[in-house]
């Protein structure tokens, strides 16, 4: 899979992660965007049809710096391997935490993420190939990387992620 890929990757903050990952060959970046937000609604709950509207189940608000990248994924990888490499690489940084996980229909359904959360149409696609994480990182300041993976067909396979870096 991604050969080396362990060493190539290691940042220090989640942010340089995400930078350091533009530079694999597989990944095309479609968008990237970085803007302070206040009151910034983090999905920590499904996605549900809620008296006729469209819902996160549960989430919470945020302020801070954010910064979004899109990648498409090419060359026969899948999103959903390069999301777990990247979560590998997470995972070994000190004080990360889990906060909420879902995978393929347990999340709801892929065109309300794409669209209503994450603004990015390209990233619709079947609700049994999508992948969702919530990590909380660091201690001063506080990060959270969120990150989704999605499959519209095996050629069209999109990584969304986001840094909020949390106002104090």
């Amino acid at each position: 899979m991604w050969v080396g890929a362990s060493a190539a990757v290691q940042a220090a903050t989640p942010l340089e992660l995400l930078e350091q990952l533009n530079g694999y060959a597989h990944v095309e970046i479609v968008s990237r965007v970085q803007k302070e937000v206040r009151d910034y609604e983090v999905g920590l709950g499904a996605m549900q049809k809620i008296s006729g509207a469209w819902r996160l189940k549960r989430s919470e608000r945020f302020s801070g710096t954010l910064t979004r990248y899109t990648w498409q994924v090419v060359d026969g990888f899948t999103s959903i391997e390069v999301m777990d490499v990247l979560l590998g690489e997470v995972k070994n940084q000190e004080g990360a935490k889990l906060l909420f996980s879902c995978d393929a229909r347990d999340c709801g359904q892929g065109v309300q993420w794409a669209n209503r959360v994450f603004q990015q149409p390209v990233l619709y696609g079947q609700d049994g190939m999508q992948r969702y994480r919530v990590l909380s990182l660091g201690a001063d300041p506080v990060s959270l990387l969120i990150v989704y993976a999605s499959a519209r067909t095996a050629d069209r396979q999109y990584l969304h992620a986001e840094v909020l870096v949390l106002a104090p």
